[in-house]
């Protein structure tokens, strides 16, 4: 016969650090990989919605100074998570930093090749010669080289000029044909609303491996932490939200950022929600790997480490 006085005195003992988690919940430093946007929805609503605090969580969102800092000062161990990209932590773990993927954020490419819908480029073929401007050395030449290729051509065939992020604005100028690493969900709004119409040329379509375009990363030491864990479950616990409301979400979002309430973010909005990873745990490895093969053959890294040493999904709270 089961005795109920022991039974009722064992639950207790189990939910007693959930009651002390609920009243104590633990300090969690996010640093984000930008200003905060629609990119960041999950964690937003994450927080707005009490999902990080069920888990035992107080989470603090942190947007960037340096957006190539966060992932360095989580290898130092100055804050607990950071929201990357993984091209970025091939390249940080081949440099040796001690970093770990625990969760995908946003689980397709959103780093495009973009011109102008009613100017000289309508296939990648039309750049030769053309000048195309990009933000970032090392991973776009990557990721525009291989695009070439698949039409034929090389990067000596284009002009490349670096504009230091004002793709949107060199481009609608005319001082570029075309600009590589505009993101599909705000670049093209942008041009949009600026009167024009801009054309997509997507690089998993044309030569790159498909890859997880926001990831969490932490420290090595840090990614089996049970924490980790209650943090990716209240990110799948906002995704679904998202996903069920997308507008009863968008104004819990807007009222956190009021600033944010325009055009251009309203339509970001609705372009990125799909893009959000329905299994932020999850970690497809062979799509790892594969990304991993094109960074080497593109003599972006040297070695390939084995997947464990910097990606792994973490082992339930």
């Amino acid at each position: 016969m089961i005795n109920r006085r022991s039974l009722l005195a064992s639950v207790a003992v189990v939910a007693a650090p959930a009651i002390v988690a609920a009243q104590t919940p633990e300090r969690m430093t996010v640093l984000l990989d930008w200003f905060v946007n629609p990119d960041h929805a999950t964690l937003v609503i994450a927080r707005d919605r009490g999902y990080f605090r069920s888990a035992g969580l107080d989470v603090i969102l942190v947007p960037p100074q340096d957006p190539s800092a966060p992932p360095r000062l989580v290898a130092a161990r100055q804050a607990d998570v950071a929201v990357s990209y993984q091209p970025q932590l091939h390249l940080q773990v081949n440099e040796g930093l001690p970093l770990m993927r625990f969760g995908t954020c946003i689980a397709t490419p959103l780093n495009c090749l973009v011109a102008l819908a009613d100017g000289p480029i309508k296939t990648i073929a039309d750049l030769k010669g053309k000048t195309v401007g990009f933000s970032v050395g090392g991973f776009e030449d990557a990721v525009l080289g291989a695009m070439l290729r698949t039409h034929g051509l090389q990067l000596s065939d284009v002009r490349l000029v670096n504009i230091n992020f004002a793709l949107t604005q060199s481009l609608l100028a005319g001082r570029v044909d075309a600009v590589i690493g505009a993101f599909r969900n705000f670049e093209l709004t942008q041009i949009a609303l600026a009167g024009r119409r801009g054309i997509a040329f997507y690089p998993e379509e044309h030569g790159v491996p498909a890859y997880d375009e926001l990831i969490f990363v932490t420290h090595r030491d840090r990614a089996r932490e049970p924490r980790m864990r209650r943090f990716i479950d209240a990110i799948e616990r906002a995704t679904v939200s998202l996903l069920n409301d997308p507008a009863g979400n968008w104004d819990l979002f807007k009222r956190a950022y009021p600033t944010l309430d325009d055009e251009l973010n309203r339509r970001a909005w609705a372009d990125t929600l799909p893009r959000f990873a329905k299994r932020p745990a999850a970690l497809d490895t062979q799509r790892y790997e594969r990304f991993a093969r094109f960074l080497q053959a593109a003599g972006l890294i040297r070695e390939i480490p084995a997947i464990g040493t910097y990606a792994i999904e973490p082992p339930p709270a």
